[in-house]
C-alpha cells in the first residue's frame, strides 16, 4: 500500500496524542510503548519507525503536551482585552472541566511530580514549555501597567496549576470545587482582575 507524503507524520503525531494523554493520565513510570502503540491502532513493531526509544517518546511527549497547553492558552487569549484575556485563561484554567480531564490537561498540574523520573532532555523540554506558557502570561500582565509581570506571572502559575493538582487529591467533590474557586478569585485579585465567573462551578 503507498501512503502520501504526510502518513509517517500523521501518524507520528497520533501516536504521541496517545503517549501524552497516557502519560498524563497515569504517570511517567506507569506506560509502556506497547500500550501506547495499540492505543493509537498500531503495532508493537512499527514504534522504531518513528522514534529512537521509549526515553525519546516521553521527551517528544513532553513537547507535545506543551504545545498544546500553549494553543490553549492562545485560544483563550487570542482576541481580547488584557483584562478580559486573563481572566478567560484563568477561569478555564480552573474549571471543573479542566480537573476532570486529566489525559488533556495542563503538564503542569499532572507531571511535575514525576520529573524526577524522566530524562534530562525530557525535563529541560518541560522547563522549556514552562518558560513560554509564564513569557506568554507574563506578557498579558505587563500590559495591565503591572509592576514585575513576570514575577506575577511566575506566582500565578504555580497558584493555578497547584490549585488544580489540589482540586484532583480531594474526594469530596464539593471542597474540591471550592479549592478551584477560591484560587481563581486569589489569582485574578492578585493580577488586579475583579470580573465575576460562573464558570467551572
Amino acid at each position: 500500500m503507498r501512503y502520501d507524503d504526510n502518513h509517517k507524520e500523521r501518524t507520528r503525531a497520533r501516536v504521541l496524542a496517545e503517549a501524552a494523554a497516557a502519560i498524563r493520565g497515569k504517570g511517567v513510570e506507569r506506560v509502556g510503548v506497547a500500550e501506547v502503540m495499540a492505543g493509537a491502532g498500531l503495532t508493537h513493531g512499527g514504534f522504531y519507525a518513528h522514534f529512537k526509544s521509549k526515553d525519546d517518546l516521553l521527551t517528544e511527549a513532553i513537547s507535545y503536551m506543551f504545545d498544546d497547553a500553549y494553543a490553549s492558552f492562545l485560544r483563550h487569549t487570542e482576541g481580547r482585552a488584557p483584562a478580559d484575556a486573563l481572566s478567560n485563561y484563568i477561569d478555564a484554567y480552573l474549571a471543573t472541566s479542566h480537573r476532570d480531564d486529566r489525559a488533556h490537561s495542563c503538564p503542569l498540574a499532572a507531571l511535575s511530580g514525576d520529573l524526577p523520573n524522566m530524562p534530562a532532555l525530557a525535563r529541560a523540554r518541560f522547563a522549556d514549555g514552562t518558560e513560554r506558557l509564564v513569557a506568554a502570561l507574563a506578557k498579558l500582565v505587563k500590559k495591565l501597567c503591572a509592576k514585575n509581570a513576570e514575577a506575577l506571572a511566575w506566582s500565578a502559575l504555580a497558584e493555578m496549576a497547584g490549585a488544580l493538582a489540589l482540586s484532583r487529591t480531594v474526594s469530596d467533590a464539593d471542597r474540591s470545587t471550592q479549592i478551584l474557586r477560591n484560587s481563581r478569585a486569589m489569582v485574578r485579585s492578585r493580577l488586579g482582575l475583579d470580573r465575576p465567573t460562573s464558570r467551572g462551578g
